[in-house]
């Protein structure tokens, strides 16, 4: 694979009831899907080419681990508590990252990390 040839990522969350999901994630990223191309598929545009596909696959449901790199960890914890979605305590991995996980309704892991290494901006 060349990275040249990349152009997007997109990371799909399973989920077995798309309409419980489907709110759950519009708190979370604060608006609605920028696209839903067909019934139980919702996409978020996160930044640039990066996407969030939220859709229905009951078989892999609650199995997937979402991690989103954030610049201001504890911004992100403040609006998750302000949308009354519960994240847990934020731990630190002295001089590499601090990172808070937050459980969907269907039992996906989103961890919110933020770089505090010497090198983040290399």
């Amino acid at each position: 694979m060349s990275d040249e040839n990349i152009n997007s990522v997109i990371s799909v969350i399973p989920v077995k009831n798309f309409q419980e999901s489907l709110t759950w994630y519009k708190r979370l990223i604060g608006r609605d899907p920028d696209v839903v191309p067909m019934e139980g598929i919702a996409e978020w545009q996160i930044v640039g080419n990066a996407w969030i596909q939220v859709a229905i696959d009951p078989e892999r449901a609650g199995n997937t681990t979402l991690v989103i790199c954030v610049n201001d960890l504890e911004a992100q914890c403040k609006t998750c508590s302000v949308s009354n979605l519960p994240i847990g305590e934020i731990e630190e991995y002295p001089e590499i990252i601090k990172m808070a996980e937050i459980i969907d309704p269907e039992g996906n892991k989103i961890s919110f990390v933020q770089d505090i290494s010497n090198n983040s901006g290399s």
